[in-house]
């Protein structure tokens, strides 16, 4: 597979949050030829099966990437200009100036995000960035015709293609999950030439960046005995703090309390193994990814989370590196293959041995 391919035309589709048809039609089109059974949840989040070679009923593990990207919504207009408001968590800092596409009912109409020159703000407003409430689009139509062909509600997105930097270094839109979402597609295709026992789920999550919806309804639904999320993490840039992780050192697995400790240290034994780097990423509270979510599902599910490092998180330039993204579908892969029909009993809490009487 053209993991670089593979992942522009992720980044490149347009899919925030409650919106995510158009790049789940390309996970689907990655995903159907290596797997045995796809679907779409009542929530819109992509599911696709790849059965294991054990005995039925066989054991469950939910691969979980969250596919939807930040965006913004139209929320009244100004004349001939859009105002909007985020939907998932949009950098006001970093889209002024940039194209977007704004997504009307008779299809996409590019557009650019303005703000007011700075000759014309005052000095305290020049100190600082301007808020997203005083930036607005500009689609180059008359009041009129912007009344006619848009609506309130309307989603708004950037429009930047994925762009080839040093390295095997990658930066654009939307890596934040679509980089996840390619791991799961590279552990899919190893796991064509691995056997394994499990049943895999690969699921391609909706609404992530606005409360992690669409992976606490599929945990919930699907029920697995084990899952594994897929999410980004942060690395080192100015004005990043430690822990932070080196592009190209390798995917960072969580450990801390959202965490089964005993999943974390056998895929620590995994990467050991294969002599893949894969460095403690120190989560001593809410992940704050799909993690979360699932963890508490149910009665409990052993969660896992393994991330990317990536800079500039929630830009319109956020940077991977290829290899970590290669290197992190290797390691999942290794892991299926490896659990067998006893998995569940070696993670499972030290039971306290029953207490005895004393003898009369």
């Amino acid at each position: 597979m053209d993991i670089k391919a593979h992942l522009k035309a992720l980044c490149e589709a347009h899919a925030p949050s409650g919106y995510e048809s158009a790049v789940r039609e390309v996970i689907l089109a990655a995903w159907q030829p290596l797997t045995d059974a796809q679907e779409v949840s009542r929530m819109g989040s992509l599911v696709a099966y790849k059965h294991g070679g054990g005995a039925p009923p066989r054991r469950k593990i939910m691969l979980c990437a969250h596919m939807d990207e930040i965006g913004m919504i139209v929320s009244h207009f100004e004349g001939a200009f859009l105002r909007v408001r985020s939907l998932g968590g949009i950098d006001s800092r970093a889209i002024v100036g940039k194209p977007v596409l704004v997504h009307t009912r008779e299809g996409a109409l590019s557009g650019v995000v303005g703000a007011r020159p700075l000759s014309l703000l005052s000095e305290a407003e020049q100190e600082r960035y301007p808020a997203l409430n005083e930036l607005y689009v500009d689609l180059g139509l008359s009041a009129e015709e912007v009344g006619r062909r848009v609506r309130v509600g309307d989603i708004v997105t950037l429009d930047l293609p994925l762009i080839a930097l040093q390295e095997r270094r990658v930066a654009g839109k939307a890596l934040d999950n679509r980089a996840c979402v390619a791991v799961v597609t590279v552990c899919l295709e190893a796991l064509q030439r691995l056997k394994h026992t499990w049943d895999v789920l690969a699921v391609a999550s909706v609404q992530e960046e606005v409360g992690l919806h669409g992976a606490r309804a599929e945990a919930h639904r699907l029920n697995p005995d084990l899952a594994i999320a897929l999410d980004v993490t942060f690395a080192p840039q100015p004005g990043v703090p430690s822990p932070a992780f080196e592009l190209g050192g390798g995917a960072p697995l969580a450990l801390g309390a959202n965490f089964h400790p005993a999943l974390f240290e056998a895929l620590k034994k995994t990467a050991e193994r294969l002599e893949l780097p894969a460095p403690i990423e120190p989560t001593p509270m809410a992940s704050g990814t799909d993690a979360w979510a699932i963890q508490i599902s149910r009665d409990g599910i052993p969660t896992a989370l393994l991330g990317i490092p990536t800079r500039n998180m929630h830009t319109s330039v956020e940077t991977v590196d290829l290899r970590d993204i290669e290197r992190c579908g290797r390691l999942v892969a290794e892991f299926i293959a490896s659990l067998d029909e006893d998995f569940l009993a070696q993670i499972s809490w030290d039971q306290p041995e029953p207490s005895k009487k004393e003898d009369a």
